[in-house]
């Protein structure tokens, strides 16, 4: 009976032992978030926020010729609120046109000035060309009158014959030189009035230019269409008080929504991982539900900077597939760059990789009861997982944070890296050795 009491509790005690050991390590590993290495599809992915925008649009534009007066930039007065449908013809917006408006009215003075002086000109032409006309006339009686005295003078002596044909030659010499003179006074009124006259259209067109385009200023749509905001150069949109630059006047634009692009730009990192032709899964903040897919069209060779950054990018193109009547432009997008299609790969999160100062890449993973700081290779990478090329296996359980009181252990090396340590290791002696040997070349 006594046994049995005994034999009892032992097995309680055992028991109870073994309970609140499975507990404690349950415990431990609940404390410790753990993953699974797991075989599969991978794929290397770059994501990127992006905004919406036409493929296509007619830009609205406001004057083109300012820079002909010395006019570089002009403000927007008022415009039409952005997302406004439009008809062809009906008011976008009104620049100021102040400054324009007093190289106008100098034009136009400009202008009377011209006009008067035409008419100056011509009234002297028409008074100079009477006169030499009459002068004409009166010389020509002269050469009458003289003739007639030198009829009556044949039976006059011969001295007064002789005065008479005299008297005679110079009116008829008197004549011809005033009938020359007059040509080339008519001649020399022509080209007085063209001058005068060219003068006066040269400035009657620019007047006329300028009144087309002090018309100008009032900003009409070329087409039916919806007004999408032109931005500028700080990537913000244009509005009222805002001024557009003369060698770009753009004030707004008509897009076209039946083919729609994102806009988005990568860093300097991953754009060498970005090619024209690859797929694209894109996203709608305005719509999380709605999916769209995508193309890589254009990817910027030159990077910049964008505002607020520091970080260099490059500007890619994405063109959002077949049409959809709910999209719009400025809309913000999530883009989903898909680089590569791994199939059948191991993968781990990119949480459980931890690495040292001489670039060893290691984890922590679960061996039985032992935990096991191990040496692993990674491949390519997402935003949440690596490629496992060596150091585990399928179905290896690890950590995903450090366990507590093993960040001192040992790391397991992996057997194929030590031989490329030690040639590396050799490589590095052999180039010191030379160095040394060299001094004069350090």
């Amino acid at each position: 009976m006594k046994r049995k009491i005994l034999l009892g509790t032992g097995i309680i005690i055992v028991l109870l032992i073994g309970y609140f050991v499975v507990r404690g390590n349950k415990g431990s590993e609940a404390a410790s978030i753990m993953a699974t290495v797991k075989k599969g599809q991978f794929r290397v992915d770059i994501e990127t926020t992006g905004e919406l925008e036409a493929k296509n649009s007619v830009k609205i534009l406001g004057p083109q010729s300012l820079r002909d007066f010395q006019i570089w930039q002009v403000t927007i007065q008022s415009i039409i609120d952005e997302g406004t449908v439009v008809k062809k013809g009906e008011w976008i917006a009104t620049l100021d046109r102040s400054e324009f408006q007093n190289k106008f009215t100098a034009k136009q003075i400009e202008l009377d000035k011209a006009n008067s002086k035409f008419n100056q000109t011509q009234l002297d032409t028409t008074l100079v060309l009477r006169q030499s006309r009459d002068e004409l006339i009166n010389l020509r009686y002269a050469v009458e009158e003289t003739g007639i005295v030198l009829e009556q003078s044949k039976f006059e002596p011969p001295a007064t014959i002789k005065q008479a044909e005299i008297n005679m030659e110079k009116a008829k010499r008197a004549y011809q030189q005033a009938l020359e003179n007059y040509k080339i006074k008519k001649n020399q009124n022509i080209e007085k009035m063209r001058e005068v006259n060219a003068e006066l259209r040269k400035v009657q067109s620019e007047f006329d230019g300028m009144t087309k385009v002090l018309a100008s200023f009032d900003v009409l749509a070329p087409e039916d269409g919806m007004v999408i905001y032109e931005k500028g150069w700080d990537g913000k949109p244009i509005k009222a008080g805002s001024q557009i630059q003369m060698w770009e006047p753009t004030v707004a634009t008509l897009p076209d929504l039946t083919k729609m692009k994102s806009k988005t730009y990568v860093n300097e990192v991953d754009v060498r991982k970005v090619k024209v032709g690859q797929q694209v899964d894109v996203g709608l903040d305005a719509y999380p539900d709605k999916k769209l897919t995508g193309v890589v069209t254009n990817v910027a060779n030159v990077g910049e900077q964008r505002p607020n950054s520091d970080a260099k990018v490059f500007e890619v193109s994405v063109e959002i597939n077949g049409t959809d009547p709910t999209l719009r432009p400025s809309m913000t997008t999530s883009n989903k760059i898909i680089a590569s299609v791994i199939e059948d790969a191991l993968h781990i999160p990119l949480e459980s990789l931890h690495s040292e100062a001489d670039s060893i890449t290691y984890v922590f993973k679960k061996d039985g009861l032992n935990t096991i700081k191990q040496e692993v290779i990674i491949g390519e990478t997402n935003a949440n997982d690596a490629i496992l090329v060596s150091g585990l296996t399928v179905d290896d359980r690890i950590y995903l944070s450090v366990p507590t009181g093993l960040e001192n252990q040992k790391i397991e090396l992996l057997p194929e890296m030590n031989g490329k340590r030690k040639q590396k290791d050799e490589t590095s002696n052999t180039e010191a050795k030379i160095v040394s040997a060299n001094p004069v070349n350090q």
